[in-house]
């Protein structure tokens, strides 16, 4: 029967990368069960999927008999005969059975067979690739934010960018554009659970494989990586070519390369450190930008005392021990950090502790001898050296060696108690200096504010004081504007009186002459 079915599956797998065979296996199962669902358990059915043909076939196998008693298992002779005259009694009759017989209930069984199947199949394909690709470095688009974990969009899955695995300073918003390293792929009943970091070191690794050419092509080697996500980080790199600076080619020109990977870590700041088989060397680089004065190495204890210049002390140690925690990771070794001061004062107290080993209970002056001519001869050169060590000095047997390293550490311990109680008691004197100090800073703080409080209180004094002589100014101004209005208003007065008289006289002036005219013109009459 040809349907299309499998050129559908074949379809569906080639959108979702799947394997067509499994789809086609898938399918087999769905038609047998929607089969046995119509037909029971007994019925012997048998799926034939003809891919040249693109044909499926659901067929019952039925005993060819004289008189059939169950229809579904057995065929009447003549009956199938009439498929095909060569079947006997006994035979066995393949019969085709119609899609349309099976009913709606079993092909809806079918169907849901064939979507589990295809379901399981995707799974087991995406966790396949995805497994393949732990370590790398993946991109996806923020999809969704819940309970504090960010669930990203990879295309055919998704990821899961857990709380603990994020930045503490990065915000994202739904859509944006995300790149994470590929931590775990762990299944799960809904499918395979892929997790995400931004916060594990192999990220910065990746990061700087992608940025910087060196390291991508071997020349340059990343040894270690210390790491505080969204705080610090330091990188140890190696150059396997002598021509090749292995801290500028992380840098790049400018710092170009280095800031790309700052940008992607949301400004976290990256020192990188010449890497060094020598513990000291490889230490004091490692504690950087502080400078070390002198690094001193204990190979019994793994451990390195460092010795730093006093106002470098707490440049050494980093804020909340941020620099010598990382340093620590970043070296493997145990880092001890002191200034200088500390140093010298633990120096004269270990050179004023030295105790010969001539006076160490059971030691002659004959043993003495032999173990100073060995390298020890003090109590202080025997601290950490194993008994096999003292069994190879001339003249020590196995009773006497296991005497000595008794009393040497009976005798260092006695010396670390004392040396405790007098660091204590220096630590204490300078505590108390630094309080007396304080002290003082404290009162010339005060006696300043005291003073400037005094000098403000003067100012202000004399601003009154200015004040008022101000206001006295301009009263006598105003008295004086007052007589000057005074003497205006006098003058105006001055000024209007001769106006007046200077009228009348010249009225009384044209009278006069008025009557002149008329006596001349009487007289000339």
């Amino acid at each position: 029967m040809n349907t299309g079915v499998l050129e559908a599956l074949r379809r569906i797998a080639r959108e979702k990368q799947l394997d067509g065979s499994l789809l086609a296996e898938a399918l087999e199962a769905g038609l047998l069960s929607a089969a046995r669902k119509k037909y029971g358990p007994a019925a012997e059915i048998e799926v034939i999927v003809d891919h040249e043909d693109d044909a499926i076939g659901v067929f019952l196998n039925k005993t060819v008999v004289d008189t059939p008693e169950d229809d579904i298992l057995e065929i009447d002779v003549e009956e199938a005969q009439e498929l095909d005259t060569i079947y006997e009694i006994g035979d066995v009759v393949r019969v085709e059975v119609p899609f349309d017989e099976f009913g709606r209930n079993a092909i809806q069984a079918a169907k849901q067979i064939v979507v589990q199947r295809v379901r399981e199949a995707e799974r087991e394909q995406i966790y396949g690739d995805f497994q393949d690709r732990i370590g790398d470095i993946i991109t996806g688009d923020v999809q969704q934010i819940e309970r504090g974990g960010i669930v990203v969009n990879l295309g055919r899955t998704e990821g899961l960018l857990p709380a603990r695995e994020q930045i503490r300073r990065e915000r994202y918003r739904q859509g944006d554009r995300i790149r994470a390293y590929l931590l775990s792929v762990e299944r799960t009943t809904k499918g395979p659970q892929i997790i995400l970091s931004r916060t594990h070191p192999n990220f910065l690794k990746k990061l700087f494989k992608m940025e910087v050419p060196e390291i991508y092509d071997g020349v340059v080697e990343i040894m270690t990586i210390a790491r505080e996500a969204g705080g610090r980080s330091k990188v140890a790199v190696v150059s396997h070519d002598e021509r090749v600076d292995p801290v500028g080619a992380c840098v790049g020109v400018k710092g170009s390369r280095i800031q790309t990977i700052v940008r992607e870590l949301a400004g976290e700041k990256i020192d990188i450190v010449p890497w060094n088989l020598d513990p000291s060397v490889l230490v004091s680089r490692a504690l950087n930008p502080a400078k070390v004065s002198k690094a001193i190495v204990n190979e019994s204890n793994h451990a390195v005392r460092v010795v730093v210049p006093d106002d470098q002390l707490s440049l050494a140690i980093g804020k909340g021990g941020q620099n010598a925690r990382l340093a620590a990771k970043l070296t493997g070794w145990k880092i001890d950090i002191v200034g200088e001061t500390e140093h010298s004062r633990e120096l004269e107290i270990n050179l004023a502790q030295r105790v010969q080993v001539g006076e160490l209970p059971g030691v002659g002056p004959k043993l003495a001898t032999s173990l100073a001519e060995a390298g020890y001869r003090h109590v202080q050169d025997l601290d950490g050296v194993d008994t096999e060590a003292i069994l190879r000095v001339p003249g020590v047997g196995s009773k006497t060696a296991e005497r000595i390293s008794i009393a040497v550490a009976a005798v260092l311990e006695v010396l670390e108690e004392e040396k405790l109680g007098l660091l204590k008691e220096i630590e204490d004197q300078a505590r108390a200096e630094a309080m007396e100090r304080a002290a003082a800073r404290e009162a010339e703080r005060a006696e300043a504010a005291r003073a400037e409080a005094e000098m403000a209180e003067e100012d202000a004094e004399g601003t009154e004081a200015v004040s008022d002589e101000t206001a006295e100014a301009d009263g006598e101004i105003d008295e004086d504007a007052e007589e000057v209005e005074a003497a205006s208003d006098e003058t105006a007065e001055a000024d209007g009186e001769p106006e007046d008289n200077t009228e009348e006289e010249t009225k009384e002036e044209t009278e006069e002459e008025t009557e002149e005219e008329t006596e001349e013109d009487k007289t000339s009459e």
